[in-house]
């Protein structure tokens, strides 16, 4: 997610000097290209700016930050998986502690970035293969025992 503070900024410097919230945009688009923020963003902000609410911070958000993904839980994900790489999530939660849908997230990335290029291609291309069999045979196709 980009970080809009700087456009923010740019937007009260246009709401101070009386520009629109149309002109704005258009200049933001002109500066930032496909980085600009947003038309409901910019009109949102010039809503704020007109009832005198002249931060550019964001509103605070409710809810509790993340605790799970701290380099102590990393850490240990990453040695409870190099121990053994065909562990369940349902193991990985009970060795580790940590709460199954944040575990999860990190397990796949984890997962992922283990895998070479060359090794997801031939992965790919054998999925490729058996959805290819299973569509010309109208889904009666199946692999396994």
């Amino acid at each position: 997610m980009a970080d809009f503070r700087e456009q923010r900024a740019a937007v009260k410097f246009c709401f101070l000097l009386g520009k629109s919230g149309t002109e704005t945009l258009e200049m933001l688009k002109t500066a930032y290209k496909d980085d600009a923020m947003g038309k409901t963003q910019v009109f949102e902000w010039f809503s704020r700016f007109k009832n005198g609410e002249m931060s550019i911070d964001d509103k605070p958000r409710s809810g509790r930050p993340s605790t799970a993904r701290t380099h102590e839980n990393v850490e240990k994900i990453r040695e409870i998986i190099k121990e053994d790489r065909r562990r369940t999530i349902e193991e990985i939660v009970d060795l580790s502690g940590v709460t199954w849908s944040s575990e999860a997230r990190f397990v796949a990335v984890e997962a992922l970035s283990s895998i070479s290029k060359d090794e997801f291609r031939q992965c790919f291309e054998k999925w490729n293969k058996r959805l290819d069999k299973c569509v010309s045979v109208s889904g009666e196709y199946f692999e396994g025992d």
